[in-house]
């Protein structure tokens, strides 16, 4: 997939005109692309889209209108954006619970080098946890990473021909495993062409 630019930025005031329509449009298109690995695991599966969506927030949040920074905001998340040989994914530690959260995130120390994503036939392959930073220490993990997912061309072949998919957690403290839908496995193959 192309990586953003400027040019396919709004402007902050024509974002602000359209961005209630494009915010129900990005979370219908996020639908198909969130799994859910048990209670407590969530992956939102980026593309070029989520992370346009993304990146406009964050410059009206931020006010940013100048070139410069507008151009940090594209670096900080363009690597986001899938190559068409992988799938990368936001993972989130959700526990409402402050106290919960703060206790399990000590149990699920290194949960994001945990998890692995299965294509039916081939062997499993095991998430690339935040290139950007370390989120995790020698005591906790982070409640947000970002993985990675490289697959070599017959298994994306194979995804292409229906092969089912699972999504699994590996930790001793969490073993969960998911299976992706046809909607979801559909959403997804679209990051590989």
């Amino acid at each position: 997939m192309d990586k953003l630019t400027r040019a396919d930025l709004l402007s902050l005031e024509n974002y602000a005109l359209e961005r209630n329509e494009l915010r129900a449009r990005v979370l219908a298109h996020k639908k198909q692309r969130t799994v859910h690995l048990g209670g407590h695991l969530t992956l939102i599966f980026e593309d070029r889209h989520t992370v346009q969506y993304q990146v406009q927030e964050m410059l009206r949040i931020e006010r940013i209108f100048e070139a410069a920074g507008i151009q940090e905001e594209l670096d900080a998340y363009n690597p986001l954006i899938p190559d068409g040989r992988n799938l990368k994914a936001t993972m989130m530690v959700e526990f409402p619970d402050e106290a919960q959260r703060r206790q399990e995130l000590v149990r699920l120390r290194g949960i994001e080098h945990a998890i692995e994503l299965l294509v039916d036939g081939h062997a499993p392959v095991p998430a690339i946890a935040d290139e950007d930073m370390d989120r995790g220490n020698d005591e906790k993990t982070a409640a947000v990473h970002f993985l990675r997912f490289e697959l070599d061309p017959a298994m994306i072949a194979d995804w292409h021909a229906g092969a089912g998919v699972t999504l699994a957690s590996i930790l001793a403290a969490m073993p969960i495993t998911t299976s992706l839908s046809a909607g979801q496995r559909r959403a997804l193959a679209a990051d590989f062409d």
